[in-house]
């Protein structure tokens, strides 16, 4: 069998190797509006005890988001997101050396979460959002995952639009990494992320996934979010959220065979252990 390319995956603190295992990022939403777990986290205690339970199902990354990109979300002022996330961030770092990920386009948010003890970056924007966001991410030596939105949280799935959607996604990823780059940011930091659900259609979703292994650069990991998304009720029969895990789970291990390295999601065990009994087929099987 043919030896998966090397992918290793620096942050500020340490670096990681990604070729054989995947990592799975647990989801951690404190604010009253997202569209799976809105309100059910966004005070101190109960968000520390959901944290606690997805680090002891295997999560290898927490990502904490203070304002909802879930479609039609309304901003939320850079104070409030502050708010929302630092004393999580800074209570977690104390207890656990688990890579810590904020999901801010805002500079000033990134700021205050990597000074609380948050390890990576992850923007919905690709660095866009605000021009001083590069900034801060290479000044902090963190790691950044640049993700792909067509529009904005507020609009983007109002009828999304493509000539080709594999094109046009992977020349964007790649043209942010090089600019991210340009601005002072190490390489070996950067991860991408195609943006599932962000600005596409269900066949936009399909194309991008079936074609994951097409859109990145060689070394760099591939993240997907695909967890309880509602275009998996397209082909699943799964309307409601809690009919949404398996076909999930289903896509999270269609996408290591692809070659994704980092999966968001919001039920840990479950894509953990489905992602290494995929790379466990693989890589191949010790029978001793």
């Amino acid at each position: 069998m043919q030896a998966e390319p090397m992918v290793r995956w620096k942050t500020r603190r340490r670096e990681r190797d990604l070729t054989a295992h995947a990592m799975i990022m647990g989801v951690l939403n404190v604010t009253p509006d997202s569209f799976s777990d809105g309100g059910q986290f966004d005070a101190l205690e109960p968000a520390c005890a959901h944290v606690r339970q997805m680090v002891t199902a295997g999560a290898d990354i927490i990502d904490i988001g203070g304002e909802s990109t879930r479609p039609g979300a309304a901003v939320v002022p850079a104070d409030v997101e502050i708010a929302r996330v630092v004393p999580i961030i800074a209570r977690l770092r104390a207890e656990s050396d688990v890579w810590i990920s904020i999901d801010t386009s805002k500079a000033i948010v990134a700021e205050a979460a990597l000074a609380a003890g948050a390890d990576i970056v992850n923007d919905v924007t690709a660095l866009t959002g605000d021009p001083k966001m590069a900034g801060v991410v290479a000044a902090a030596g963190a790691g950044v995952v640049l993700m792909h939105m067509q529009g904005r949280p507020q609009t983007m799935q109002n009828s999304p639009l493509y000539a080709d959607v594999v094109r046009e996604v992977g020349e964007f990823l790649r043209q942010r990494m090089a600019a991210a780059i340009k601005s002072g940011i190490d390489p070996m930091c950067i991860a991408l992320d195609p943006g599932i659900g962000f600005g596409k259609s269900h066949d936009h979703n399909r194309e991008l996934i079936l074609s994951l292994d097409q859109l990145g650069v060689e070394g760099r990991p591939m993240v997907i979010g695909v967890s309880r998304k509602s275009f998996l009720s397209w082909a699943a029969d799964a309307p409601a959220l809690a009919d949404r895990l398996w076909a999930g789970v289903a896509t999270t291990c269609f996408g290591r065979e692809r070659g994704a390295r980092v999966f968001r999601v919001h039920d840990v065990r479950e894509h953990r252990d489905a992602v290494r009994m995929t790379e466990a087929i693989l890589q191949g099987m010790d029978d001793s």
